[in-house]
């Protein structure tokens, strides 16, 4: 039996079986029995490789188990991480965690996975995944890593010594025409949806906001009352209205940010369309009877639940299909259409920006550039004329 020292600690390794067995004197347990944690191998130098690194483990005050996987770790953060999330947010996480980490990564051991294998799995994701997916994944594996660590299963992050690659391109958003977006509102008036259709483009609220509408945030101008009155108070005999943008349909009912919390007045055309939705509304939930479910939604199912936000998509690309536009356009491209028409008309950026609900006009520029309108022409119109002269003289 040879002894040795790791570090501060004495050992001894021998043969035993087919192979060498090492152990470690640690003193004794509680118990009184004496506490030697032992290591197999087939060689003298693979059990003295062992020994180490479970010196490193005792100085670190971490055991790396040796069958926990990658998967495993993911199951756990799946199961633990997202205790109080949104419904939403727990699907999205688990449908993404299901096809594209634990079938691809799952298998590795966590405590022998390195970064290049890391990065070797997002870049197999690159022509499949777009970037946002990808920054996705990427994130549940570092927060199923984060939460291993922090049970004292593994030393250290890998994931996050890596940068998420790009991913593959998505199609850009893109804005009605004045020409498109009339034709979409001509062929909205048969549709269910023509009020939201009217609502989102004329406004330009998010689809999240117009979907968690209710009606006692339609208000109405009351001159000899106290200002703004809910509809569902003082009715649709009036000349001025207006939205409380103050909801959304994100976790606690919240919108995006602080700043998106607004007031917007509301064109003639807009509140008209939802004057005749209200009327229809109220016959639909005579209709319903006891089925009807008063959420006081402004956009509901028939029966008045929440509005889903896939059949919202079909019911809008069918209204696309009719206007001679084609199918391939989304209810949150009426957001860009407003800020659009809205830039065309002359309409000051940070006036563009109050309107979406935006923190700075920064926000606006780089969502929206490719709707904004230059503004900044003159000078090149300018020079232009100049030299466009002096050139022909």
């Amino acid at each position: 039996m040879a002894k040795i020292f790791i570090g501060k600690y004495e050992g001894s390794i021998y043969p035993e079986g087919k192979g060498y067995t090492g152990a470690l004197w640690l003193g004794y347990r509680p118990n009184g029995k004496p506490n030697r944690p032992k290591r197999k191998g087939r060689t003298k130098d693979e059990v003295k490789d062992k020994l180490k690194k479970l010196v490193n483990e005792l100085e670190s005050g971490i055991k790396s188990p040796e069958n926990y996987t990658v998967a495993d770790a993911v199951h756990d953060w799946l199961s633990k991480g997202l205790k109080g999330r949104d419904p939403k947010t727990i699907t999205t996480n688990r449908i993404l965690a299901e096809t594209h980490v634990i079938p691809l990564i799952g298998k590795a051991k966590l405590k022998d996975l390195r970064a290049d294998d890391v990065d070797e799995w997002l870049d197999g994701l690159t022509d499949k995944l777009s970037t946002r997916s990808l920054r996705g994944v990427h994130a549940i594996l570092k927060r199923s890593i984060r939460q291993a660590q922090a049970r004292d299963m593994v030393i250290r992050n890998v994931a996050e010594l890596v940068t998420t690659p790009k991913g593959k391109a998505g199609r850009p958003s893109k804005a009605l025409t004045l020409h498109q977006a009339t034709a979409v509102l001509e062929k909205a008036e048969s549709s269910r949806l023509h009020a939201y259709v009217v609502i989102s483009l004329m406004t330009g609220i998010r689809t999240e906001e117009a979907r968690a509408l209710r009606w006692d945030h339609v208000v109405a101008w009351v001159e000899d009352a106290t200002g703004w009155r809910p509809v569902t108070d003082v009715g649709f005999d009036h000349e001025k209205f207006a939205l409380y943008v103050w909801r959304s349909v994100r976790a606690h009912g919240d919108t995006k940010t602080e700043k998106s919390r607004r007031t917007l007045e509301l064109p003639k055309r807009a509140a008209e369309a939802l004057r005749k939705h209200h009327t229809r509304q109220a016959a639909q939930k005579l209709r319903a009877g006891k089925a009807w479910q008063n959420n006081n939604l402004v956009f509901c199912s028939p029966t008045g639940t929440p509005l889903d936000a896939a059949n919202v998509r079909r019911a809008f690309r069918l209204i696309t299909k009719k206007a001679g536009i084609g199918e391939k356009w989304t209810p949150r491209e009426l957001r860009h259409s407003f800020v659009s028409i809205m830039s065309d008309s002359g309409v000051p950026i940070e006036n563009i920006a109050d309107l979406c609900g935006h923190s700075s006009t920064a926000v606006t520029e780089e969502v929206y550039r490719h709707q904004l309108k230059p503004v900044i022409t003159k000078g090149a119109e300018a020079i232009n004329a100049v030299f466009g002269q002096s050139k022909s003289a």
